[in-house]
């Protein structure tokens, strides 16, 4: 009796360990597919070539149907018009439904817009609060557009798997190859977390290379950040440049140092040389300009899409005289009659 109970012990003992050991390499192989790189992708190697530089308008639909465009455009302008405790909850209902309604109707800027909403919540006060924070309906929304090939869609999907939110699994290594892909692809923010990165490897060429690769599609801190390095290289002539194109992009920060460059009470605590290579410039304390840049700074603390395409029309910088000046509005061109494009 003994040796058949001994038989059926070990049976079973060996039937539980093939099980466990069944659902231990089911774990790791789920565990591996979710940690391997998707197809198409390729890990960034911060020692590695220089990525290609993409224009993110080029991986967006050509053409955009003018009534979901405006019902999206109109809904951005009345939430970027106050301070975000400042609206109504009828006006952030109004937002997010007309945001809604045109993501519906195919709207990919609107789509970009309701995945922030979702990812981030709307109504910051009870007294306005509209919608909750849905992480899962924002990643949703991110891969229709990494599956379209689009630029955005590519970053926002690495910075979720950067944090691991949405279910998308949080993975250092799949994050940078999203971002990798994303600023290839012309994602301006992917090309600036690149930088980053250079810089972190002492790689100033690369870091440079994405920067310029910002900037040349109109990305306010890549004009801030290479203000910044100009300045640091004692070139004031490429900062003022850097700068200026910066506030036109919308950089509120750009438009902040310009401000101090007229201010009487910053030119007097700058050291004799800096003072001097602004003099050559023609850069004097001036009570207008410093007006105007303070101006243009509030504006974009509230309104970081303002694009300020007169800028340099209505605002010079020295040696050229200051027009009349009405407001920031006198920077802004007056939006155009032809079908809207991204």
């Amino acid at each position: 009796m003994r040796r058949p109970l001994f038989r059926w012990i070990l049976i079973a003992g060996t039937s539980v360990v093939f099980v466990i050991g069944a659902y231990f390499l089911q774990r790791h192989l789920e565990y591996v597919k979710m940690h391997t790189i998707p197809p198409g992708l390729q890990a960034f190697d911060v020692n590695g070539p220089i990525p290609t530089c993409g224009r993110w308008k080029d991986t967006m639909p050509k053409t955009r149907d003018p009534a979901a465009y405006r019902l999206y455009i109109n809904a951005r302008k009345l939430w970027r018009s106050k301070i975000a405790w400042q609206l109504t909850r009828q006006e952030f209902t109004s937002i997010f439904h007309d945001v809604q309604a045109a993501a519906t109707q195919g709207d990919w800027g609107a789509r970009a817009l309701l995945a922030h909403f979702y990812r981030s919540g709307l109504g910051p006060l009870e007294s306005n609060h509209v919608l909750d924070i849905d992480p899962d309906k924002s990643i949703e929304i991110v891969r229709m557009a990494v599956k379209a090939g689009q630029a955005w869609g590519h970053y926002d999907l690495g910075v979720a798997h950067e944090h691991g939110y949405g279910g998308a699994v949080q993975d250092q290594q799949i994050a940078w190859a999203y971002y990798l892909k994303a600023a290839e692809l012309g994602s301006p923010e992917a090309q600036m977390a690149l930088a980053s990165a250079y810089v972190k490897a002492k790689r100033w060429d690369a870091e440079e290379a994405m920067l310029m690769c910002a900037y040349k599609q109109g990305h306010g801190p890549a004009a801030y950040d290479l203000g910044v390095t100009a300045k640091y290289n004692k070139d004031f002539g490429k900062a003022l440049k850097y700068y200026e194109a910066g506030a036109r992009f919308g950089s509120k920060f750009s438009a902040v140092v310009l401000r101090q460059l007229f201010d009487i009470e910053e030119w007097t605590s700058r050291d004799k040389q800096e003072q001097a290579a602004l003099k050559e410039l023609k850069i004097l304390p001036d009570a207008d300009r410093k007006s105007r840049y303070d101006q243009i700074a509030d504006a974009l603390e509230l309104n970081p899409d303002l694009k300020l395409t007169r800028l340099d029309q209505v605002l010079p910088l020295p040696p050229a005289e200051l027009p009349a000046w009405n407001g920031i509005q006198d920077a802004i061109e007056p939006e155009p009659d032809s079908p809207p494009t991204y």
